[in-house]
């Protein structure tokens, strides 16, 4: 069974493009010309320049001595939370930046949860002198306010969702809506791997990255390009799609994908969509997602703002129906705690959503000799006053 993208868009039963009329033009140009683009050289060269001299790339690969002492198994962390803005999504925003650019677009709009997507994109915008505007949900918008803070000091313009649950689900709802009014000039960076198609190939592809240099650096540490198991939080998905991509057709490579179980899985305050979603669609792609019996989507729960979506990505959808990943929803607590853990055993303050990859090692037992590679997708900075009121410090 092949894990990448077939050539109408689908990984296996999820994928496609269920959109308006209005946006198929857009949707059509970039579907006809990102991977030409892509794989132009002049591009190649460009992207990866960027990320070298701007992005800080390649991200260490860092063995927890600590951490892994108290799990008695080997784990690395893929420190994406070294990238300039603090997290993966930058690797994404630079490429689709590059990508708008050669399409002529002058003006860019996205979605964010979390904020980390919203400042990557705020910050190329920056950096290419593009106009930004990122909306976001309002409840995020409070919860999330340095990365909030940091959008505006970039110049862009941050407009609040106050529709629905107030989250990313809704933000995404405002961006499409915005696209589908300015479908000439507008290019809309959506920041993980879902969406109608292309974007879960594109954004995959520029976040494979992650996996290319995992490669590499664990041959170097290890004389060995294959850990036992990649570990990554998923929300929609972009840092698991990238930490996945290089592995996805090497069996022997174990996948675990972390999802936000909330108060509990079944406490109707979750996002755990492996197990709560059926097929469905939801932002021009089909995929899983949790819906009530008619088919109305349920509102998505949990602490970390960028793992508060009720559906994930068509690759994950696919990676989980196969069997190909393994799906573990963490709860809250668990999270909270193992952020908390991660500190103070490595002096690295993980963001929430991150927290949850981590909580695995409670309840996932490894061997001694397995090598565990954790993608570590942000840092906790965004989220330091959620720790302060949890654990009332």
């Amino acid at each position: 069974m092949n894990y990448n993208v077939d050539v109408h868009g689908y990984y296996g039963d999820f994928g496609g493009a269920f959109i308006p009329e209005m946006l198929y033009p857009n949707v059509e140009e970039l579907r006809q010309n990102y991977i030409q683009i892509a794989s132009d050289p002049a591009f190649q060269e460009e992207f990866h320049a960027l990320l070298k001299d701007y992005v800080g790339r390649p991200t260490p690969l860092y063995f927890a001595k600590r951490f892994s002492e108290h799990y008695g198994c080997k784990v690395y962390l893929k420190r994406e939370d070294l990238c300039h803005t603090g997290a993966h999504k930058v690797n994404n925003t630079i490429g689709q930046i590059l990508m708008a650019k050669r399409l002529g677009k002058k003006r860019i709009i996205a979605e964010t949860g979390a904020g980390q997507h919203g400042v990557a994109t705020a910050t190329v915008c920056a950096l290419m002198g593009m106009e930004c505007i990122v909306y976001m949900g309002a409840i995020d918008i409070k919860r999330q306010a340095p990365n909030v803070a940091r959008m505006k000091m970039l110049g862009a313009k941050v407009v609040p969702a106050e529709s629905g649950s107030k989250t990313l689900k809704d933000a995404t709802n405002e961006a499409i809506r915005d696209w589908i009014n300015n479908p000439v000039d507008t290019h809309y960076i959506i920041g993980s791997v879902v969406g109608p198609h292309p974007y879960p190939d594109m954004v995959a592809r520029f976040q494979a990255v992650i996996s290319q240099e995992i490669k590499w650096q664990l041959e170097e540490k290890e004389g060995r390009e294959n850990p036992d198991y990649v570990v990554a939080c998923v929300g929609g998905g972009s840092n698991a799609a990238g930490a996945y991509y290089e592995y996805l057709n090497t069996p022997e490579v174990g996948l675990i994908a972390v999802e936000a179980a909330g108060k509990g899985v079944n406490t109707g305050e979750s996002a755990a969509t492996s197990q709560l979603g059926k097929s469905g669609i939801i932002h021009g792609s089909k995929t899983l997602l949790m819906q009530t019996e008619d088919g109305q989507i349920t509102e998505p729960y949990s602490i970390s703002a960028g793992l508060d979506y009720p559906g994930i990505g068509p690759m994950h959808a696919h990676l989980y129906a196969s069997g190909r990943a393994e799906f573990i929803s963490i709860t809250d607590k668990a999270a909270m705690e193992a952020g908390l853990l991660l500190s103070q055993l490595e002096g690295i303050i993980p963001a929430i959503e991150t927290s949850h990859a981590f909580a695995i090692f409670e309840e996932r037992k490894f061997k001694a000799d397995d090598i565990v590679v954790v993608n570590l997708s942000g840092r906790g900075d965004k989220d330091l006053n959620t720790y302060i009121e949890y654990f009332k410090l």
